[in-house]
């Protein structure tokens, strides 16, 4: 159960930089709120991926094993890669592109 935990944590701290880059530098972006969304809500949504994916990792640490910290970190770096590629494919496509 715990590796799901951590999976879930990288794939929400994953999918909270672009929204919170994009928020910093201004632009509008895709949220599940809208499309596109302002720069605040972005870097609000980004805020609370990052703080939900910080919940996520300290709710599974208080009660891992010691003996298994390098498998729950790497389960935490498998989410937050498979999100990466699935976010790089979504925006990569030309219906994402004309839907800015």
């Amino acid at each position: 159960m715990y590796y799901v935990l951590y999976l879930l944590a990288g794939a929400f701290a994953a999918n909270g930089v672009p929204h919170f880059v994009k928020g910093i530098v201004g632009e509008k972006h895709q949220t599940p709120f809208g499309r596109p969304s302002s720069a605040v809500v972005n870097v609000v949504w980004g805020t609370a991926n990052f703080v939900l994916a910080w919940v996520l990792w300290r709710f599974a640490g208080l009660h891992r094993s010691l003996d298994h910290t390098v498998r729950y970190e790497l389960m935490f770096g498998v989410g937050a890669f498979l999100v990466s590629l699935g976010l790089a494919y979504a925006w990569s496509r030309p219906q994402s592109k004309s839907a800015k």
